[in-house]
């Protein structure tokens, strides 16, 4: 048995994205963006990462790529099939790394019983409570990681709480903001598309709405016939190209989820560029949103509303200095890098002891 290698150039990374996106995303895809950061600030780090992704994605790593690209780009994909390919191949490969952290939920802890290599699995949230017993199945053996406190499932047992952290130098600190509302992510009843409509009109303000149509029934019947151009506007999903403008334009990004929020990267995104946010406390929200320094958490409507007239007086340095040192993607990689050397140390005695009670 040899000793367990040390955080450096000689460990081996293998980070397995989800296919549903490229990584990075054009637009939408929060779990590429995700494994994206995280790859690229492996790389910086001088560590060797390999991406497990879909082919068309953008990397300094080593890209394998088994899908051509992301199954929600291209409906001719069968998302089954290629999953499964997508992950074989990563675990066939098992023995070529330190550790596996997978990005793609639970459908690799499958595997994860059949390698000797530790397996990391970042929890993005909970689709529902019928994938829990699978992540339970594999409780004792797999390395879970939060990214909320709000999000730990109480029935499972997790080695760190861990941010998501954004690359500030994509978001511009804007000090004079236009004079529109934001809503920006899925149009999806989940997402309070609707109250922030509400409020935005309650408010006196025009509404800017950014983000995937998620659920074409729920825009199609009650978001679309509010629509008029001019209080309250539809601008499609938002590239990084456009991102942060229409971010720090915003008098405040409106987030009156109806749901457990596990993180929220506009909300951090939305600060970064110094927009105060105006949230439900309502999952990680708490964790991110101070209240009256970098946004407001509100319960009803008409906070929500006052929360609009006392956004414009925050002081938009502070909004952004609240996430510089929390959320920046530097302390998210050295939290990982750290992480998988505790794990490989933990892998690594779990096994001598084994090989001691034969």
């Amino acid at each position: 048995m040899t000793a367990p290698p040390q955080v450096g150039r000689s460990l081996r990374v293998a980070i397995l994205a989800p296919i549903s996106w490229r990584v990075p995303p054009r637009a939408y895809g929060p779990w590429e963006q995700f494994c994206s950061l995280l790859t690229e600030g492996l790389v910086e780090r001088g560590v060797s990462a390999t991406l497990f992704a879909t082919a068309d994605s953008l990397t300094r790593a080593q890209l394998v790529g088994t899908a051509p690209t992301g199954y929600s780009e291209d409906a001719g994909l069968d998302p089954k099939v290629w999953e499964a390919l997508h992950i074989s191949a990563v675990f066939e490969r098992a023995g070529e790394f330190d550790v596996i952290h997978n990005s793609f939920d639970f459908l690799p802890l499958t595997y994860s019983g059949l390698v000797e290599t530790p397996v990391v699995t970042t929890i993005h949230g909970f689709s529902s409570e019928q994938i829990v017993p699978v992540f339970e199945k594999y409780n004792d053996r797999g390395y879970y990681v939060a990214i909320s406190d709000a999000d730990r499932h109480e029935r499972l047992d997790y080695i760190a709480t861990i941010h998501h952290g954004i690359d500030l130098r994509e978001f511009e600190l804007e000090r004079a903001p236009g004079d529109y509302l934001l809503f920006f992510g899925r149009i999806h009843p989940d997402k309070g598309t609707v109250e922030a409509i509400d409020v935005a009109e309650r408010a006196g303000m025009p509404l800017t709405i950014a983000g995937i149509i998620q659920d074409r029934d729920y825009f199609e019947r009650f978001v679309e016939p509010r629509l008029d151009g001019d209080r309250a506007a539809y601008v499609g999903p938002v590239g990084p190209e456009r991102r942060g403008r229409l971010l720090g334009g915003a008098r405040a990004l409106l987030h009156l989820v109806n749901f457990d929020e596990p993180f929220g990267f506009s909300v951090v995104e939305a600060m970064a560029c110094g927009t105060p946010v105006i949230a439900r406390p309502r999952g990680s929200m708490p964790e991110i949103v101070r209240h009256a320094e970098n946004g407001f958490l509100v319960e009803t409507q008409a906070e929500a509303v006052a929360a609009v007239h006392a956004a414009g007086a925050l002081d938009r340095d502070a909004v952004r200095a609240s996430v510089e040192g929390r959320f920046d993607v530097e302390r998210m990689v050295d939290e990982y890098l750290a992480l998988y050397q505790r794990v490989i140390e933990l892998h690594h005695d779990a096994e001598v002891a084994r090989e001691g009670i034969r």
